[in-house]
């Protein structure tokens, strides 16, 4: 008799027939759901192949150790099957080590077998299969077209690589819970009920809308974008833009078309992805208030580096029962509303790690919305859209790219092809003759480019006006504009950076509402981090000269409502340190300034979507940026799956998390509670993480490495040696350090996130 699993002492172990059953069902049931249950059968049958043989009988009982027990099946799926399976082939040699690339296919057949192998001839361990009762599928072909457009070709290996090692986690989960139960099952997610979800989202519109203070027009319009999303949500599955003015009431009517479009299609699952995770947790908040006294708190799951879901290294404490439920059903994305980010939701889907992909068949069948969609980095955009094109023409998926000023990515749809047939010719949801951005039209532009302007001859014009925002390109620059205007008008002066914990953020801009609703002075100094999703409404906005899209974004909180009977005033200007953060912002700041010399800032029209295209197709052209890393593009060709994860990464630099005292109060009891025994570092995370602020890890030998003090987290005993284990990427500002009211974390803003 062959065995699965090494089970506690005392405990018997599982046939390893029984264990392959049960994941070959659960990956057939998977797989089935994107047209490749067979195949994905088949891997489930071979990926444990290895575990034929008295070798790892032997590593079983710990006579053996360091063996290889999933490369023969990958051999045997490849070329002695005869089969040409090769997505299975790739998804048993990497369900235990990764998804390698094509010449990992060479290396198995070298001979001898290598010596750590469990078993050296594939056909023995295929005869003992057989033998046990175990027939393979008979396929005529893989998902896997080693000749088709690769990201593609890739997507589909990484989907039944989901499959496969989803079904593995869940059958040695059983396995194991029938001899150490957790305290309850794993859950099962709810279903999507759309027309119920539905129902409440127009209810909740309603409700709003006879509660708003905006104007009739603005109203209106709401209801009109409402309504074309709902009408959109009969269309055909494919590919979609969303282009709305912002204040339209984007963020619940493009929930209605994802539920419309859910309804229409017996579709399973809504994932709306977001760039910043405090963008999460508004909405988050706003769908859980919606949702849960219907469906209960599993409908909603939110999923991203600070949610607290990953597990804990540092401590044996059991997580609590709610902990222990949300992640699991974020292990597998099994809810019917994913809140997640673009770093988790894209980074996994060029991901070649079984926990990163494990989610990945979750997609099939779904709707992804993603807000701010201008935010895509351009250097990335080809395999992007490629990637989700791919999950669009073959996996039943719809996907939605919502923002005020959409990126004409349409315009790649040449370079998209070659990495994925159907490339990308998205269907706009929105009828522009609805006229909704000219509708919306409730600012007016001031250009005041001719002379640079100090910080103090800024800081004279903004105070002339009782409230107002001014957005600069810069951390260094909102800290020198604060600190001018402090000097003039420091009642009622708030700054907004990420150099301010997102508790003291939250501070800020409900006292900024408040002030704004009260009539008082009100003036907010901030960097671009209050353009995506910051719902604020100022009469007045100054804005640095900078991308189009920012400048629209920054237009968008002025006058947002539209209850003023002038239009409201959007200053541009040119401050006499002139900045940008480098990359993509600087060339698109130096693509805005050419379009104006073209064009004239007369002609400079924000609510007509027709600049944006013009400005984002000389912006792809102009840069070059979209042809993309070549070291990326190269690994995608050659299918290098290793590779390709190693090199597609939304955010580049390593960062660190500072926990700083904004609220002394809070600061010292987490501070003493991560060091206290038998706190696990995982729960205590979540609790931290709205007094953190990011930080680009420091190079080495910088000085705010002299404030920063390891964060030391709960010891665990090891034998007799209790032994503490610190995190390297969280830290807590020391009394050298210096936390400001205003100006949030100081002294370090060359460094920090901006």
């Amino acid at each position: 008799m062959f065995y699965a699993h090494s089970s506690p002492e005392g405990h018997p172990w599982e046939p390893l027939k029984l264990h392959l059953e049960r994941v070959a069902a659960l990956a057939e049931c998977f797989g089935t759901s994107f047209g490749a249950g067979e195949e994905a059968r088949f891997a489930a049958l071979l990926h444990d192949l290895g575990k034929y043989s008295e070798r790892f009988t032997r590593r079983l009982e710990g006579t053996e150790s360091g063996l290889d027990h999933w490369s023969i099946g990958a051999l045997a799926s490849a070329v002695v099957a005869r089969t040409n399976a090769l997505a299975a082939a790739f998804a048993i040699h990497g369900h235990h080590v990764g998804l390698a690339s094509p010449e990992i296919f060479q290396t198995l057949q070298v001979k001898p077998a290598p010596a750590n192998w469990t078993e050296a001839d594939p056909r023995k361990a295929l005869d003992l299969l057989a033998a046990d009762g175990l027939t393979l599928p008979e396929l005529t072909g893989s998902i896997y077209d080693r000749k088709g457009p690769p990201a593609g070709a890739m997507v589909d290996v990484r989907m039944l690589f989901s499959a496969l090692v989803d079904a593995d986690f869940l059958a040695t989960e059983e396995h194991f819970q029938r001899f150490e139960p957790f305290p309850f099952s794993r859950p099962e997610g709810p279903s999507l009920d759309a027309g119920r979800a539905l129902s409440l989202v127009k209810a909740e519109i309603e409700r709003k809308a006879a509660g708003s203070d905006a104007s009739p027009a603005v109203r209106a319009l709401r209801n009109d974008l409402l309504e074309a999303c709902l009408a959109a949500g009969e269309s055909p599955r494919g590919v979609f833009t969303l282009t709305a003015p912002t204040g339209s009431g984007k963020t619940l009517a493009m929930l209605a078309f994802a539920l419309r479009h859910a309804q229409e299609h017996d579709l399973r699952r809504i994932v709306f992805a977001v760039p910043y995770v405090s963008i999460i947790e508004q909405t988050a908040k706003i769908y859980r208030d919606l949702f849960a006294p219907t469906f209960g708190e599993d409908f909603v799951l939110e999923h991203h580096s600070l949610a607290g879901l990953a597990p804990d290294p540092i401590t044996n404490e059991e997580p609590s029962d709610e902990e222990r439920r949300r992640r699991l059903l974020a292990q597998n994305w099994d809810a019917p509303i994913v809140l997640t980010t673009n770093v988790q939701l894209l980074e996994s889907l060029f991901a070649n790690r079984p926990s990163a992909c494990r989610k990945l068949h979750a997609l099939a069948d779904s709707v992804i919305l993603f807000d701010e969609a201008q935010t895509i980095r351009p250097d990335l955009a080809v395999p992007t859209l490629a990637g989700l094109s791919r999950l669009a023409e073959r996996y039943g998926a719809s996907v939605v790219f919502a923002t005020a000023t959409q990126p004409a990515f349409d315009h790649l749809d040449a370079q998209v092809r070659p990495f994925a047939a159907q490339g990308w010719k998205p269907q706009e949801i929105v009828d522009p003759g609805l006229g909704l951005f000219a509708r919306a039209r409730r600012t007016r532009l001031v250009w005041d480019l001719d002379r640079p302007k100090s910080w103090p001859e800024l800081a004279a014009e903004i105070v002339a006006s009782d409230q107002a925002l001014a957005i600069v390109n810069l951390k260094r620059h909102a800290r020198d504009l604060a600190a001018a205007v402090k000097v003039l008008a420091p009642e009622g002066l708030f700054h907004l950076s990420t150099n301010l914990c997102p508790a003291h953020r939250e501070k800020v801009l409900a006292d900024v509402r408040k002030r704004l609703v009260d009539g008082l002075p009100c003036r907010l100094i901030a960097t671009q981090c209050v353009e995506a999703g910051v719902d604020v409404d100022f009469p007045t906005v100054w804005r640095a000269f900078g991308p189009l899209e920012s400048i629209a974004q920054a237009a968008g909180r002025c006058n947002r409502n539209g209850r003023r009977e002038e239009p409201g005033e959007v200053r541009i200007f040119t401050p006499e340190e002139e900045g940008f953060p480098p990359g993509a912002y600087d060339q698109a700041a130096r693509a805005t300034r050419t379009l104006i010399k073209s064009l004239g800032t007369d002609a400079i029209d924000l609510d007509d979507p027709a600049l944006y295209r013009r400005y984002y197709r000389d912006f792809f052209d102009g840069s070059r940026i979209a042809e993309g890393k070549a070291e990326l593009l190269e690994a995608i060709r050659a299918h290098d799956f290793a590779e390709v994860a190693k090199e597609y990464r939304l955010i580049e630099k390593d960062a660190i998390e500072v926990l700083v005292p904004y609220d002394r109060e809070a600061f010292d009891a987490l501070r003493d509670e991560v060091t206290a025994a038998g706190r696990p570092f995982a729960r205590w995370m979540k609790k931290a993480r709205r007094h953190v602020v990011s930080l680009y890890r420091p190079k080495r030998g910088d000085e705010v490495w002299s404030v920063l003090a390891p964060l030391s987290a709960a010891p665990r005993k090891r034998g007799e040696r209790d032994e503490r284990l610190e995190r390297d990427e969280w830290f807590v500002l020391t009394g050298g350090g210096k936390y400001n009211d205003l100006l949030g974390l100081e002294g370090v803003g060359t460094v920090m996130i901006a």
